[in-house]
């Protein structure tokens, strides 16, 4: 008798299963029919519409982005990720040339002359017998040399070098509000930052020690003492530029200026002439380039007729027509200390002088 599980003949020939295997590959998992891209309708949904029996199932979508979103969201990110590295540290920019700028180095050599001063009634006729006859008016007698480029930088940062050097020049030594000892804002604003402090503390604190002397700076008059007779300055000189290294440039200005000058708030008396000699040596880094910004790097400065007896730190106290300097020495020097640097002074040549 069989069992109550299995069937009234017994279990079929072939295998544990019987019958069952022979339809094994054809039983559909629930995955499978998921997965089907068509559907049969429903007995109610074929009563209510004549529509086919099955009907093409939408296909479905994986959760989350594809493969090729994915590569183009890592993309975008490494590439937003370059930019901002670029732009941190840009390419071009050379560690040498964020170095510091170092402190200027200053010289001031009065030149007494050797007689009184020559004077005459007006500084055209001075200017003609003079050694500067031939020199040019102003800004004028500072021409910039034709700018070329170098082997790293370009014409237009060449030539922006001359002209911020020229400004400079300028500014310092033709600017009268600056010549009559008023703001020197107009100087400072050209020089590079790391300079700032030392160019505040030399005017503040002038001193002759090479570093703190404004004179080193620029021109100018002790206002109580001297004033311009003719606005007309009479300038000759020249600029040279070279590359010292491949992150710098360097400017080198050599000129000449000769002031007509006569007593402060007399307009009646006698005019005289003063020379300058300024030997400056600039400096540039790409951001100063970039800033239209410079280094002082050295000031060399002869003028004359002065008396070596007077401070010329702070401002230049000429001697006007009909003056001598006098048996004057410059001041003492202390061998046994470094906080002071020598006082310097030599001799006017008559022949700078004008022949009246």
């Amino acid at each position: 008798m069989a069992g109550l599980g299995e069937p009234p003949g017994g279990t079929p020939e072939g295998g544990p299963g019987g019958g069952e295997d022979e339809y094994r590959s054809v039983v559909f998992d629930e995955s499978f029919v998921r997965a089907a891209r068509l559907q049969e309708f429903s007995a109610q949904e074929r009563i209510t519409d004549h529509a086919p029996a099955v009907r093409r199932r939408p296909t479905l979508r994986r959760a989350g982005l594809s493969r090729q979103a994915l590569i183009l969201v890592v993309l975008i990110a490494v590439a937003f990720g370059t930019a901002i590295y670029m732009g941190v540290r840009h390419p071009y920019q050379d560690p040498a040339g964020q170095r510091t700028a170092a402190p200027a180095r200053m010289t001031v050599v009065p030149l007494a002359p050797g007689d009184r001063v020559p004077g005459g009634g007006n500084a055209a006729f001075l200017f003609e017998h003079s050694p500067a006859a031939q020199f040019r008016s102003a800004a004028d007698g500072i021409p910039l040399p034709g700018a070329r480029r170098t082997a790293h930088f370009s014409e237009d940062q060449v030539l922006n070098a001359l002209t911020t050097a020229k400004n400079y020049i300028v500014r310092s030594g033709l600017d009268p509000e600056v010549l009559g000892g008023g703001a020197v804002r107009s100087v400072r604003v050209l020089l590079d930052p790391d300079q700032l402090s030392q160019f505040d503390e030399s005017f503040e604190s002038p001193a002759v020690d090479g570093r703190h002397t404004p004179t080193g700076w620029l021109v100018r008059f002790d206002p109580a003492g001297a004033e311009l007779a003719d606005p007309e300055i009479r300038v000759d000189g020249s600029l040279r530029v070279v590359e010292s290294d491949a992150s710098t440039l360097d400017v080198t200005a050599d000129h000449t200026m000769v002031y007509a000058l006569r007593p402060a708030g007399d307009a009646r008396a006698e005019v005289s002439l003063f020379t300058v000699r300024r030997e400056l040596h600039f400096r540039y880094d790409r951001d100063d380039l970039r800033l239209h910004q410079t280094q002082l790097v050295a000031s060399y400065v002869q003028a004359g007729p002065l008396s070596c007896a007077e401070d010329s730190a702070n401002h230049l106290r000429p001697l006007l027509a009909g003056r001598s300097a006098g048996s004057g020495t410059p001041a003492g020097t202390d061998p046994y200390t470094s906080d002071n640097a020598t006082a310097l002074c030599g001799t006017l040549a008559s022949r700078a002088q004008p022949k009246v």
